[in-house]
């Protein structure tokens, strides 16, 4: 492997555009997943697509995902964050490109995998370059930018499918627009720089603290310490198999859970599956499905916003099991209207899914990404995260290729009854398994666990580890 070299300008670079830059790939992420929403419409007609053949052509990008997600670690360690980002960057616009000139059904489901490459990988190499090369203050506010991202790709791309859509061009444009943030994240991580932990864990600690050194708000000192001991933490890493150890078991099933949960109470079948909603609830013309859409892709940055700023104060599990509640609502409503051929169906429909996207945005939506890190033990967090990112994907696969198919064969109200009951269990799960972790450090998460679920305070933490061992 060529051996990467560290710039030596002395020109600072401002975190804020490292952070921009990478968030891209963030961005990339919610438009590739949110793009077919509305190009769908189109393809059903191009390639005379059966319920099956759509949910396959909605899911061809999330089995690309999944392998994504296998072996983007592994990527991201051999090569470096950065090579990686221009990898993931070129597959992002070439995929873009191809999607769009497919000439048939085959093409299509292949170069939509490829673009699932980009996404299932970038969903865990844009936090980890942002939060190595975030000074420590600022770490995890810039880190959840990306999930902010991926939110407002979802959106941009609900309004690009609108534009298309409005101006009769139909669904080519829609996946081609993907290429421009994709070309833009290849040109931004050419001018940035590789991180300085991935410079360090080859031994390179010269050019980690030349990259310390032009990064504005940087303490050179203070994190080549902090990198030191992270390295010397991950030396210790336990495999997937300690994650069934005593006291590590239940911290796996709520991290699996969690993941679980979040995808089989339906949240994808609103982000793929939106407009054709819609169309089935009276709503006639492709435009005004994808608009209606286009709403409830803004209410999702929005409380995505506010869920964000909530974290830290209302607390993990608060805001997990008001959530739960509120998607349990909008989702039995959505069952209702569908049942009773009601009235101003679209328009129902529409704010029966702003209290469903809502209250997933301010609970499910984040909180699962931050705690399938937080509840792990430091020797295990590794694998424990890989093992719930997988789980997740999976599960958003299931999701997302059963959907139609469930609507053919019990009706689309029972469906949603269906997603409202497993919102239940979801809820039972969060009240009785899932404990709040705000406020808590990692030694104290893990000794709850080790404790028979049960929290030790800081004081008595601290004696035991002061106390010698026989």
């Amino acid at each position: 492997m060529q051996k990467a070299t560290a710039p030596h300008s002395t020109k600072k670079l401002s975190v804020y555009f490292i952070t921009s830059v990478a968030a891209l790939g963030g961005l990339l992420f919610g438009y590739d997943t949110g793009v077919i929403s509305g190009a769908q419409l189109f393809l059903v007609k191009t390639f005379s697509l059966n319920p099956q053949q759509q949910e396959l052509a909605v899911s061809a990008v999330l089995i690309g995902a999944i392998i994504g997600a296998i072996v983007a670690g592994k990527v991201n360690d051999a090569f470096g964050r950065k090579r990686t980002l221009l990898l993931l960057a070129v597959i992002f616009t070439l995929g873009a490109l191809l999607t769009a000139v497919s000439p048939n059904y085959t093409l299509f489901l292949i170069f939509r995998a490829i673009v699932g490459l980009g996404i299932g990988a970038a969903a865990s190499v844009v936090p980890v370059y942002i939060s190595e090369m975030a000074p420590f203050q600022m770490r995890g506010k810039l880190v959840t930018f990306n999930q902010l991202a991926i939110t407002i790709g979802i959106a941009v791309s609900y309004w690009v499918d609108l534009a298309f859509a409005h101006a009769g061009m139909g669904w080519p444009p829609m996946f081609a627009t993907a290429a421009i943030p994709g070309l833009l994240l290849f040109l931004g991580m050419l001018m940035s720089p590789e991180t300085p932990r991935w410079y360090a864990s080859r031994g390179r600690w010269v050019e980690a603290r030349q990259v310390l050194e032009r990064i504005e708000g940087a303490d050179p000192e203070f994190e080549i310490a902090e990198i030191h001991t992270s390295l010397s933490v991950e030396q210790h890493q336990g495999r997937i198999r300690d994650l069934f150890t005593p006291g590590v078991r239940m911290a796996l099933l709520v991290g699996v859970g969690l993941a679980v949960f979040q995808q089989f109470v339906g949240i994808n079948t609103v982000i793929y599956y939106a407009p054709t909603i819609f169309q089935s609830a009276g709503v006639s013309s492709a435009s005004s499905a994808i608009l209606a859409t286009s709403v409830v892709g803004v209410v999702n940055v929005l409380a995505t916003i506010v869920a964000l700023l909530l974290l830290d104060k209302a607390g993990r599990r608060v805001l997990l099991i008001s959530g739960c509640i509120g998607m349990i609502i909008g989702l039995a409503l959505l069952g209702a209207i569908f049942a009773t051929g009601a009235g101003n169906a679209g328009l129902l429909t529409l704010l029966a899914l702003m209290i469903y996207i809502i209250s997933f945005a301010i609970s499910m939506g984040p909180v699962f990404w931050l705690m399938s890190a937080e509840v792990f033990p430091t020797s295990v967090r590794g694998a424990g995260a890989s093992v719930c990112s997988f789980s997740n994907w999976v599960a958003n696969f299931i999701v997302s290729v059963t959907f139609l198919s469930l609507i053919g064969g019990i009706g689309t109200a029972h469906t949603f009854w269906l997603y409202a009951v497993i919102g239940v269990a979801a809820l039972i799960f969060c009240w009785y398994l899932v404990p709040e972790t705000k406020g808590k450090t990692l030694e104290q998460i893990e000794a709850y666990w080790n404790n028979g679920r049960r929290w030790i305070k800081p004081s008595t933490l601290s004696k035991a580890r002061l106390k010698p061992t026989p």
